[in-house]
């Protein structure tokens, strides 16, 4: 449904990016959480300024649940200037960020993962297999009237060890932005 190669129950492909820290991280950096969130995401689009608080709240109240949040930032900063390693460090501090932002300068986790929108979300279970794809909630503009909060269900049915209900839903957001 809303991803041509990454499917449910597909194992998290590789990447290697730079994160605002300083360090590298890789897909295994991760081995040992109990549930890793990827988040494509960027600094400009307006849908991630909106989920900003969102993504940040469901670091914390699952951070000691073994739930790991990693934001990707796939964009062209030549055309794109604020989604610059620096202006994404700049953000990061300026929003308290509690979660794991990084840089996919050559846009191969993005292309590793057909990822098309920011924000868009993938949540790979311990066995770092896909189980929810899709967006965070059904009200990007409204928070106070999200009625459907697709990643926290999926997120409780997983720590629970039951099947997703609702394992994708489209993306929505700005596109990537692909370097010529």
């Amino acid at each position: 449904m809303a991803t041509n190669t990454l499917s449910i129950g597909s194992k998290i492909p590789e990447f290697n990016s730079k994160g605002i820290d300083g360090k590298t991280y890789s897909s295994e950096s991760f081995k040992d959480t109990i549930g890793l969130i990827i988040i494509f995401s960027c600094n400009h689009c307006p849908y991630v300024h909106a989920y900003e608080g969102r993504i940040k709240a469901i670091q914390s109240d699952y951070k000691d649940k073994g739930i790991t949040i990693v934001a990707i930032n796939s964009n062209d900063d030549v055309n794109y200037p604020d989604d610059s390693f620096e202006n994404m460090k700049k953000r990061a501090a300026e929003q308290n960020f509690n979660f794991i932002y990084l840089r996919d300068e050559d846009q191969s986790a993005a292309r590793e993962f057909d990822a098309t929108h920011t924000p868009e979300i993938f949540l790979f279970g311990q066995d770092r297999k896909l189980v929810y794809h899709g967006k965070i909630d059904d009200n990007w503009q409204e928070p106070e009237k999200v009625v459907n909060h697709y990643l926290r269900n999926a997120l409780n049915e997983m720590l629970e060890e039951k099947e997703i209900s609702v394992p994708e839903t489209y993306s929505i957001g700005c596109t990537i932005k692909w370097k010529k």
